[in-house]
């Protein structure tokens, strides 16, 4: 039995092909991780109070804490957490309850908050606080606290998007094999 795959009541975390969870990282309840998504040591995804649902070819890096925000008189539908594809989270970040579209890279230790909304292609520099309800828009780089557009993205970062996922993808592989 795989210790870092919890159940948590009548929901038990769901895994697609060739996922690699390090047995350090611990998942529970309501989460569904997508075909060669890999997820690092001490990471924390806790699908308890909602879904969590993180897209094929996604990285979650060491350190990093994902979870939800409870339905509640505040947020009456609450705030599941989604992770398109090919999404990379960097080391030590936060996720709250928020959507991170396709193609995005969230730098270390950055945070992004309930209800924020990334869109594919944007880079969230390390460090960086994605306020709550914040919309970042396709293309742009964002830094700071509050994160702000900082600038276009390069032809290189946007090449990045392609190559940091695919690259997880082949040492996580390594792992597997």
């Amino acid at each position: 039995m795989n210790t870092a795959i919890r159940p948590f009541q009548n929901h038990t975390p769901q895994l697609g092909e060739r996922v690699f969870i390090d047995p350090s990282a611990v998942i529970i309840g309501q989460v569904s991780l997508g075909d060669d998504v890999s997820v690092w040591p001490c990471v924390s995804i806790r699908g308890d109070l909602l879904p969590i649902t993180i897209g094929r070819g996604s990285n979650v890096q060491d350190g990093s804490s994902l979870h939800t925000t409870r339905k509640s008189r505040f947020v009456p539908e609450g705030h599941p957490l989604i992770i398109g594809e090919f999404v990379t989270v960097g080391h030590n970040a936060t996720i709250h309850g928020c959507t991170l579209q396709d193609r995005c890279l969230i730098g270390m230790g950055a945070i992004i908050l309930d209800g924020a909304v990334v869109e594919s292609h944007v880079l969230v520099a390390a460090g960086s606080l994605v306020a709550p309800g914040k919309h970042l828009k396709k293309g742009y780089l964002y830094r700071g606290n509050p994160a702000q557009p900082a600038r276009t993205l390069t032809d290189q970062e946007i090449e990045f998007f392609y190559y940091g996922p695919e690259d997880y993808i082949r040492l996580k592989n390594q792992y597997l094999s």
